[in-house]
């Protein structure tokens, strides 16, 4: 089964949305296996958005997501990374779609309530980055079968 890493950033966290985005990928059937709250520290934010340490809005991006609390979760399923992606939306609000997240909810780019891993290779490095191996739960809902058997 495939895992993606999803984060609430403070934005979301401050506008009392996290029921409302756990609710929407449990809705699609996905199975939450990894679940955190927390106000992420300076190391670990650097850790992960590493990959735009070279740019301009990198400070910016630390800064953000270390300046309240956020829900750190892994979820679990067929296609998930590909199907969070487009639950989520565009990162640009602006640009979203109504009816996904970022759409409904995001403000702008600086302010667009959620992170989602964009391909396998990062949601392992992110998975890992943000949990322990046995900080994860390998079950399996009761409804899985009438969703995928």
């Amino acid at each position: 089964m495939e895992r993606t890493f999803l984060a609430i950033k403070p934005d979301g966290v401050q506008r009392g949305l996290v029921g409302e985005i756990i609710r929407r990928f449990e809705t699609k059937g996905f199975t939450l296996v990894g679940l955190k709250f927390l106000k992420p520290s300076r190391e670990l934010a650097e850790a992960h958005y590493d990959v735009h340490r070279e740019r301009p809005f990198f400070a910016g991006l630390v800064e953000f997501i270390t300046s309240g609390p956020v829900v750190a979760m892994v979820w679990e399923g067929d296609g998930v990374i590909a199907s969070a992606r487009k639950i989520i939306g565009a990162t640009n609000p602006l640009n979203a779609e109504p009816g996904t997240i970022r759409g409904d909810f995001g403000v702008n780019i600086g302010r667009n309530i959620i992170h989602g891993s964009d391909a396998p290779e990062t949601a392992q490095k992110e998975v890992s980055l943000w949990f322990k191996e046995d900080e994860l739960v390998d079950w399996q809902p009761d409804i899985m079968r009438w969703l995928h058997e």
